[in-house]
């Protein structure tokens, strides 16, 4: 198995489908959006018709359809981008090595209707809890036919982005479109779209957008991302409506908790956003569940994250289920049949 150029093809045979479906920065992905959802089983249902139609496609042309985060092996040859518009020229020119990133998946979450006062307030309340979210996601130990020793290294590598990472805390929306701005201004991004943040209002629809987590191979953990992403906005927004104190977060602590998400994943530990304490990981991703549990239940979604959640702490991340895999035969190979099986497992 190798890495190949073959999105054009894919989206090609693919081009009857009832979905949204669009070239990515690089010939290696395709990017889907689901239709707008009202329940995590409608969503669920969606995404499952689109894998298995895109993997029909891939196989269409002697390929299969990895749900990965990362390219686990070295690319062949340069990189191979989707065209050469001036943008992408310009990206290039600027920033250099750093769009050899650009063949990195993440899973992008817009929870809405949300103005973008509202999206502010509600950003300031989620984002302690980013590093949690990458910490279930970690799904991206190796990179380029390495293992990086993290386990979430597109975050780490994603976060390179002069734009990317974690967002401010806002005093204020006239304060989120200042930081925006100084981004434009000091050349870190070229326009809007390159605003990279882990978290950010959307620049086009009504809604908050959390960018943080990796790709999930298996379908379950990418609705469980669903399900706890729209959980945390509902808590946020019932905590500003009740006008419940919104504890500070030491930005020193959080950027500390984003590495230490990233590199220990689901099996080692992390760091209290509140606190600093340093607590088992998977405490932290029940006490996220235990915060938000009420909006789960309010939303239907309370049986299936307890049953995701507990199957994660018991089988492990994506990560460490990756590093399972190449360990029996230290043959990365088999890691590739693993996401490409979960993948299609729907």
């Amino acid at each position: 198995m190798r890495v190949v150029p073959a999105a054009p093809l894919v989206l090609a045979t693919a081009a009857g489908l009832p979905h949204e479906l669009h070239p990515e920065g690089t010939r290696y992905q395709v990017e889907i959006a689901t239709p707008i959802a009202d329940s995590a089983a409608t969503l669920r249902a969606e995404l499952a018709a689109l894998r298995r139609s895109l993997g029909a496609a891939a196989r269409a042309h002697g390929c299969r359809l990895l749900a990965a985060p990362s390219p686990i092996l070295a690319m062949e040859g340069p990189l191979h981008l989707t065209d050469d518009e001036p943008r992408q020229r310009e990206q290039h020119r600027r920033f250099g090595a750093l769009t050899d990133t650009l063949v990195s998946c993440g899973r992008h979450i817009h929870i809405g209707t949300l103005d973008v006062d509202t999206a502010v307030a509600v950003s300031n309340r989620v984002r302690p809890w980013l590093p949690t979210l990458i910490a279930l996601a970690a799904n991206s130990p190796f990179w380029g036919g390495r293992d990086t020793g993290h386990s979430s290294w597109r975050a780490m590598a994603w976060a390179g982005w002069p734009s990317a990472g974690l967002p401010p805390h806002y005093t204020s929306t006239a304060h989120f479109r200042r930081s925006v701005q100084t981004l434009l201004g000091s050349g870190a991004a070229l326009d809007t779209k390159m605003v990279y943040w882990d978290l950010r209002p959307s620049g086009h629809w009504p809604t908050l957008e959390i960018r943080a987590p990796d790709m999930s191979s298996d379908i379950d953990s990418a609705i469980l991302q669903a399900e706890l992403a729209r959980a945390l906005v509902a808590t946020a927004l019932r905590e500003i409506a009740e006008h419940v104190p919104d504890p500070p977060v030491r930005d020193d602590v959080l950027r500390l908790a984003r590495w230490r998400a990233a590199h220990d994943g689901l099996e080692g530990f992390g760091l209290d956003p509140y606190s600093g304490t340093e607590l088992p990981a998977a405490d932290l991703a029940e006490a996220l569940f235990d915060r938000v549990a009420p909006e789960l239940a309010a939303a239907g979604d309370l049986d299936h994250a307890a049953k995701t959640l507990a199957g994660l702490l018991r089988d492990g991340s994506g990560a460490h289920r990756q590093r399972v895999a190449y360990a029996r035969r230290q043959d990365l190979m088999d890691v590739l049949r693993l996401v490409a099986d979960d993948t299609e497992d729907v």
